[in-house]
């Protein structure tokens, strides 16, 4: 659960910004995008392997930049 405490002289504005921004940075969103459906256990199995793939990629090319 989330909790932001308004300070003394916030307006809304700046306390739903707070919010937001702890919900994006706490993954609450992708998660529920995530959980929405259904998804077999060798679809997770091959999201992960895909994610690792990308990152590997990603470690690579920055490393030929360097």
């Amino acid at each position: 659960m989330i909790f932001v405490k308004a300070a003394p002289g916030d307006t809304s504005d700046s306390v739903i910004r707070k919010f937001t921004k702890k919900v994006i940075n706490e993954g609450l969103l992708l998660e529920l995008k995530r959980k929405e459906f259904y998804q077999k256990p060798s679809e997770v199995k091959k999201e992960a392997k895909k994610e690792i793939e990308r990152r590997k990629r990603a470690r690579r090319r920055a490393r030929a930049r360097m």
